[in-house]
């Protein structure tokens, strides 16, 4: 109980920090905002020239946008802060927090909560229940609780993607564009249906590193269509063990990288 009211105490700072200068405030909330935004106005366009998109109509696609944009923004909300992690190793401010009698990782998180990005998240699953009721979804028990692990399987999969890119910097400081192109990257890859993409390209991305489960089977499975790849309908259901995977390896991963720290004093 003592750890959660530290950490509690933390995050009501930051939170309050971040609501001293208002103006500045909701200013930077809804400028945040223009990422998520764009990914879908981009989807949008994209449809003005044609009215399918590797075998998919414009609601189609939206949902799998909407579960991406889902998962992405609640993932950033929550973890995306631990891209600051390369400069506390740079600096050796991260000394200050192996000290304290608190786990690291939480801390990191809470020291520079990215409240701004709240209303990201806001948007992000109004695009998700808007384009889930455009589409005809033939509602059954399985598919609610499909439709509500994964855009929350989406974000432990986000954050674990976040936070094993951040973990580079303990080996190799300056990995940051390397971490983007797997999350930032990872994110537009699974904004749109991964028929569009590749062999290659899917194979490597959707299958090996998993990000095809995270929106575009649990997408096909939520509104009854085969999957012209040929992974049966079941497979949209593996969103919340391909997202258990990527944060067993995230933790591994991070508590070797702490283990491996050494201070810049040393």
């Amino acid at each position: 109980m003592g750890e959660l009211r530290a950490y509690a105490a933390l995050g009501a700072a930051q939170i309050r920090s971040a609501a001293s200068y208002r103006t500045s405030f909701w200013v930077e909330m809804v400028g945040s905002m223009g990422a998520t935004v764009f990914d879908v106005l981009t989807v949008l366009v994209l449809f003005r020239a044609t009215p399918a998109v590797g075998g998919f109509t414009l609601r189609e696609a939206v949902l799998i946008t909407g579960i991406s944009a889902a998962g992405f923004s609640l993932a950033d909300l929550l973890v995306g802060n631990v891209d600051h992690l390369k400069n506390h190793v740079r600096a050796g401010t991260l000394d200050a927090v192996l000290v304290r009698p608190l786990a690291a990782l939480p801390q990191l998180l809470l020291m520079d909560l990215p409240v701004r990005k709240a209303l990201r998240v806001l948007f992000g699953f109004t695009v998700l229940g808007l384009a889930v009721a455009a589409n005809d979804v033939d509602w059954t028990a399985a598919r609610v609780l499909l439709l509500v692990l994964t855009p929350l399987a989406a974000a432990v999969f986000f954050s674990s993607i976040f936070v094993l890119s951040a973990s580079l910097a303990f080996w190799w400081v300056d990995s940051g564009e390397i971490g983007s192109a797997f999350t930032y990257g990872g994110r537009d890859f699974t904004s749109y249906p991964i028929s569009v993409y590749g062999s290659w390209f899917r194979n490597l991305f959707a299958y090996t590193l998993g990000f095809g489960f995270i929106a575009y089977q649990p997408a096909l499975t939520l509104i009854g269509r085969d999957d012209p790849l040929g992974l049966p309908a079941w497979s949209g259901f593996l969103s919340p063990l391909v997202a258990l995977g990527a944060a067993t390896l995230a933790a591994v991963v991070w508590r070797s990288g702490i283990r491996h720290y050494r201070s810049t004093g040393s």
